[in-house]
């Protein structure tokens, strides 16, 4: 026999009357006018995604120092460019 889990919906009954409705004027106006923005903001240099084939060990050895290991890879690829120069 299976036991019922009591409900995990949320009390609604102690619905605060004097908030304000949302979807009157002021306020929709205020919601139409904001500027609607998601995710993180575009860099100036945007990045290219690849695919690379490196060797384990190397890969182990730059995600060792924890987050940030692809930017890490990137840096030291930037400084091999900047001494082939």
């Amino acid at each position: 026999m299976t036991v019922n889990k009591p409900s995990m919906a949320p009390d609604l009954s102690d619905i605060d009357d004097e908030a304000p409705d949302l979807s009157e004027s002021p306020w929709l106006e205020r919601f139409s006018a904001a500027p609607v923005r998601s995710g993180r903001p575009k860099s100036q240099k945007t990045k290219v995604s690849t695919t690379i084939r490196l060797d384990e060990d190397v890969i182990d050895a730059f995600r060792r120092d924890g987050p940030g290991w692809q930017s890490r890879i990137n840096s030291a690829l930037r400084e091999w460019l900047e001494m082939r120069k």
